[in-house]
């Protein structure tokens, strides 16, 4: 029998009682003291001082903190609080109820998570590469255990979004989540379009204000709004999602060109994260997209994120706020820490358990319908066009709008063209028809566009 086992047989006695448990004090395990653990430390400490007593019920106090160095913040930790280098010392610990993971990364998470749900100890997470992977997983093995996995601040940080897809929006039928999910990526494409910046300029400045890691690559080619956007999709259709099925395309080839075209197109370039629903089949995917200036997600700029649901019932919603940071990751950490701590107290725990019970199939991006906008450089001669026109008929594809400029280099023009709404697959066909064309000199972009511009 595993150690701890009396204290989950405790447990299951007063829920087959049908008894509130009482309880002096929740103690908290913390997992990690970088940015976000620290915040967690900051939040919950000061808020003691306000008594929790009065919030959920019951004392709420940090016992233990899991670092790799103890010297290193023995002097900015209350002496009463724990400093350990070892696992083992939270996970044999049958005081600790609630364990906060802030470490990241896939392992050694997954299996600190795993252990803790077969010890009867809830978890909160902020990890979203681990829930974007084996989310379906541990939502199972916490369902087994009758433990609470909550993971607010996997997904936009202080941005309420999971909770109310769980809960509040739960009479929806949920067709279509869509955001901006990544704060680096918004920053940059903010300053590109209000400074004139190129994308090396603009990324310099995240990185020197601290929005963009020495590494940005998961930033900049879309992975962690992929992440993001995987976890909602999941949640939002009961559906296992993982970051393996989103189609995941970067901000590295927008230009100052696209910036300025969009705008003339009464339109900005947003990374977009979108999850959809049409006919009982899925679509997952990240891109740079155009998007109406009167959309308002278009208004949401710097390093600000939000997200736009249209449910059934409910129609359209939208959350906006700081999807990163310190203290607004922290804080989402610390309301799921409150949430589990009355569900303990109100024998109330794994009330909601694994949310993936459907099983829509994914649709290939290539059957994705939408409209696009192509940038070409062109010979500047007679009959471009009409060749232009015919390879996309070809293709059935509708033009709605063309745009042509002056003259430029060479004797070669810049064409833009904005289409009506077509299969994925079309404009793949007709770029590849295009490429081999002689009277085009080159498809300088592509970029899908959101909705009607």
């Amino acid at each position: 029998m595993l150690k701890g086992s009396s204290k989950l047989s405790l447990l299951d006695k007063i829920r087959k009682s049908g008894e509130t448990m009482t309880k002096q004090t929740i103690h908290v395990a913390l997992l990690g003291m970088g940015t976000v653990g620290s915040g967690v430390y900051e939040i919950l400490m000061k808020r003691q001082a306000e008594h929790f007593q009065d919030k959920i019920g019951s004392q709420l106090t940090i016992k233990t903190i899991m670092v790799r160095n103890p010297d290193k913040y023995r002097d900015q930790i209350a002496e009463k609080i724990n400093l350990t280098t070892s696992w083992q010392d939270i996970i044999e610990d049958d005081e600790i109820d609630i364990i906060v993971e802030v470490m990241g990364g896939i392992q050694p998470s997954y299996t600190y998570i795993k252990e803790a749900f077969q010890r009867g100890k809830h978890v909160v997470t902020a990890n979203k590469d681990l829930m974007a992977s084996h989310g379906k997983e541990l939502h199972e093995l916490a369902k087994a255990q009758k433990v609470d996995l909550y993971y607010e601040a996997s997904v936009m940080a202080a941005i309420p979004i999971i909770r109310p897809l769980k809960e509040c929006l739960a009479g929806n039928d949920i067709e279509e989540i869509v955001g901006i999910m990544n704060g680096t990526t918004n920053y940059i494409l903010s300053k590109m379009s209000s400074e004139n910046w190129t994308f090396e300029e603009a990324l310099k400045e995240a990185t020197a204000l601290g929005y963009a890691e020495a590494d940005p690559s998961a930033d900049i080619l879309g992975y962690d709004a992929a992440r993001k956007a995987a976890i909602l999709a999941n949640i939002a259709f009961h559906s296992p999602v993982t970051f393996e099925d989103v189609t995941v395309e970067g901000i590295t080839k927008i230009t100052p060109q696209d910036i300025n075209h969009a705008n003339r197109l009464d339109a900005v370039i947003k990374l977009l994260g979108i999850a959809s629903k049409k006919d009982d089949k899925i679509a997952v995917h990240v891109h740079p997209m155009l998007i109406s200036k009167h959309h308002p997600l278009a208004t949401v700029n710097d390093s600000y994120n939000a997200v736009f649901i249209r449910g059934d019932a409910v129609g359209d919603v939208m959350f906006f706020g700081r999807g990163a940071g310190k203290l607004p990751t922290a804080s989402a950490v610390v309301g799921d820490v409150i949430d589990i701590s009355r569900n303990i107290l109100s024998n109330a725990t794994g009330r909601i358990g694994d949310y993936t019970y459907a099983n829509y199939p994914i649709l290939p991006m290539n059957q994705v319908n939408s409209r696009f906008y192509i940038r070409l450089e062109i010979e500047d001669n007679y009959g471009v066009l009409a060749k232009i026109a015919e390879i996309f008929a070809k293709n059935e594809i509708s033009i709605a709008e063309v745009i042509q400029d002056q003259q430029t280099h060479g004797g070669r023009a810049e064409l833009i063209i904005v289409t009506h709404n077509v299969l994925e697959h079309h404009i793949e066909q007709a770029l590849e028809d295009i490429k081999k064309a002689h009277v085009i000199a080159k498809v300088e972009n592509t970029i899908r566009v959101y909705g009607d511009i």
